[in-house]
């Protein structure tokens, strides 16, 4: 026992490193994860005291955990062995499969990245590039909602920044799961997505395998009352005007609820730009027959330096005034008792509607709609009129004359429109944006001649 054993320098070294290993795994790993797990335990506590929803357990499970849990649910299960039949492949093969659509679906919230990182940088870019306006059909309604619902943000997407605006807007009220498309598969920023909640999802894919693999994660996050956030449009609008709604997520969620369960409401959410960062791609998108947008990333890269030597030398100006309103939301077990025939159709119909109805008056679209209806304003007559339709609009009381005149100053800037001695004209040149901006704008010939013949007042009360 006491006798010397001699051993060669590399099986020494071995033996250490697989002692350390055992000690790491053991000992030292499960202390420190026990350690980082209370304090974000006691962390995600304190977000959810000033949270009006807090975050749902089912958000702050492990990754691994919810995966075994979707892979092993019977509607999964029932969709392999379909699968199998179908593709004559064995049964093992096609829970691989499945596996794999869990592993690329199902994201890995962390609530340190979301309120810590993504909150503060959401809440930076959003005022970098914008005067940010909120408005609300019914206040009071959105307060009363059932704190035990899972909520359901529906909006139209103009922009990517669309995300980052309802994200910072949102962000006393919970954090948002979003649905993302493949554009935003791409190391590394793929990781910090995942880490923010937003869960991926292949718009075209065929295979029904994935499809109930996608519904089954739906379902359980609706039935966790996870909030989330969905664009039924599928897309980016090409044309600025609001597009025909997609069913796919609707659905999921529908088929995913009772009467008996929890209750889902939906809350729509319009948006409106003065100007959309990438307007020059999605109207050049509009003219070919494919959804593709052809940015690279050097001429991404040129305008970023750019917008930061403009800020650096004192000549940067915002891109005016991007504005949010939330409309009347909608319960889907009061919706679910008149509907029932087609709940999902009327429903989809009854969303995009509102929507529609609550899309806020912005300067920029304005001037586009009445410049190319009339082709020629005096200029401070045009003022004028824009600050009547937005007080009647109601996005707020008394909007100035100087946001307005920013907006006109853009769009002749950028030659949509062209200002001469003193008068707003059409400018010729860059025809697809006028009608991008002015396919945005919710107006109409009677609003603008009342407003012409000053019947427009502010709203009671603004």
């Amino acid at each position: 026992m006491t006798q010397t054993v001699e051993l060669p320098l590399w099986l020494f070294l071995l033996i250490v490193v697989f002692a350390a290993v055992t000690l790491a795994s053991h000992f030292l790993f499960p202390s420190v994860r026990w350690f980082f797990r209370r304090r974000l335990e006691r962390a995600v506590k304190r977000v959810n005291q000033r949270l009006q929803r807090p975050i749902q357990p089912f958000k702050l499970a492990r990754r691994h955990d919810m995966i075994q849990r979707l892979i092993y649910d019977p509607q999964v299960g029932q969709a392999v062995q379909a699968h199998a039949r179908e593709t004559g492949m064995p049964e093992a093969v096609a829970f691989e499969q499945a596996r794999g659509y869990a592993r690329e679906i199902v994201p890995s919230f962390s609530a340190v990245a979301y309120f810590s990182i993504a909150i503060r940088m959401a809440r930076m870019l959003s005022n970098a590039f914008y005067d940010v306006r909120l408005s609300h059909k019914d206040e009071d309604a959105l307060k009363g909602i059932d704190p035990e619902a899972t909520v359901v943000f529906v909006m139209n997407h103009r922009s990517n920044m669309d995300y980052v605006l309802v994200t910072y807007l949102a962000a006393r009220q919970s954090a948002l799961s979003y649905a993302v498309g493949e554009w935003a598969r791409v190391w590394p920023l793929s990781r910090l997505i995942r880490a923010m909640g937003a869960y991926f999802i292949r718009r075209k894919s065929g295979s029904d395998l994935y499809r109930q693999v996608l519904a089954c994660y739906v379902r359980h996050a609706t039935e966790a009352g996870v909030t989330q956030a969905m664009f039924p449009e599928g897309g980016l609008s090409l044309t600025g005007a609001l597009g025909r709604p997609k069913l796919g997520l609707l659905k999921y969620i529908i088929d995913g609820t009772s009467i008996e369960g929890r209750d889902v409401v939906f809350v729509p959410v319009a948006l409106n730009y003065d100007r959309v960062l990438e307007d020059t791609i999605l109207t050049k998108a509009a003219l070919g027959n494919q959804r593709r947008f052809r940015a690279r990333i050097g001429v991404i890269t040129w305008w970023i330096l750019k917008q930061i030597g403009q800020r650096l030398i004192g000549r940067y100006k915002r891109f005016g005034i991007a504005s949010v309103r939330y409309g009347q939301p909608i319960s889907l077990n009061t919706f679910r008792a008149d509907h029932d025939r087609n709940l999902m159709t009327d429903l989809a119909r009854e969303l995009i509607g509102r929507i529609a109805a609550e899309i806020p008056l912005v300067p920029g679209p304005a001037a586009c709609w009445l410049v190319r209806d009339k082709r020629e304003w005096v200029e401070d007559d045009l003022v004028d009129l824009i600050g009547k339709l937005m007080r009647r609009d109601g996005i707020s009381a008394d909007p100035g004359p100087v946001p307005i005149r920013a907006a006109i100053d853009q769009l002749v800037d950028r030659r949509i429109l062209r200002r001469d001695g003193g008068k707003i004209t059409l400018s010729g040149q860059r025809v697809d944006l006028l009608d991008y901006y002015a396919a945005s704008a919710p107006l109409n010939e009677t609003l603008v001649i009342a407003a012409t013949a000053k019947e427009i007042s502010a709203p009671a009360g603004s």
